[in-house]
């Protein structure tokens, strides 16, 4: 017995001109000639097809910049995230995806930097032991470029933000202290970006 699909797509059809579930390419070869079986088993074939689609369609629930921003917070709920709502939806999906990057960068200049670049879209300046400049990669000639004393223990991080209306400066602080060194202290300081 051949089967063809139908033109809507649904149950195939038998070489007869007859109905015939798709689960009977998986029996044994005398049952696929049944024609009894091949209508009865369209029974579970209809109920079991919504389950089966959903079934396929698992691994777009478990991407982060595909799943609905409704189950985006269970989806961050995997990864120890408890996501903000202020923040817009593009963001959000992109700090579930590269949390595992920022835990493992966690309390260093670098997972401090990834982490407010995904907030702020502007890539941070982050000057360690200082209240001012050192000459580091961070160095900025006009942005970060004062000189202050050395102190052990504490950095500057510097946004370099066009409008810095547009950043909340609550999630910002929340970012620096989720990633920190416990024993650090850190001062803000925003900045016109050099072009």
């Amino acid at each position: 017995m051949q089967h063809s699909v139908n033109g809507n797509g649904k149950a195939p059809i038998d070489t007869n001109g007859r109905l015939s579930s798709s689960y009977l390419r998986y029996l044994p070869g005398f049952y696929q000639e049944d024609d009894f079986l091949g209508r009865f088993l369209l029974i579970f074939e209809e109920i079991l097809a919504p389950i089966e689609r959903t079934i396929s369609n698992i691994p777009y629930y478990l991407d982060p910049r595909l799943t609905p921003a409704d189950l985006l917070p269970w989806l961050a709920s995997w990864v120890d995230l408890v996501l903000d709502e202020r923040w817009p939806l593009e963001k959000r999906r992109l700090l579930v995806r590269r949390a595992a990057e920022l835990y493992r960068w966690r309390g260093t200049a670098r997972g401090l930097k990834a982490y407010l670049q995904i907030y702020a879209g502007v890539d941070p300046l982050v000057i360690e032991n200082t209240t001012g400049t050192a000459l580091s990669p961070d160095a900025q000639l006009g942005v970060n470029t004062q000189v202050d004393d050395l102190r052990d223990h504490c950095f500057v991080v510097t946004l370099p933000v066009a409008d810095p209306e547009a950043l909340d400066m609550e999630i910002v602080h929340a970012i620096i202290r989720s990633m920190k060194p416990a024993h650090t202290a850190y001062e803000v300081r925003i900045a016109s970006p050099v072009y």
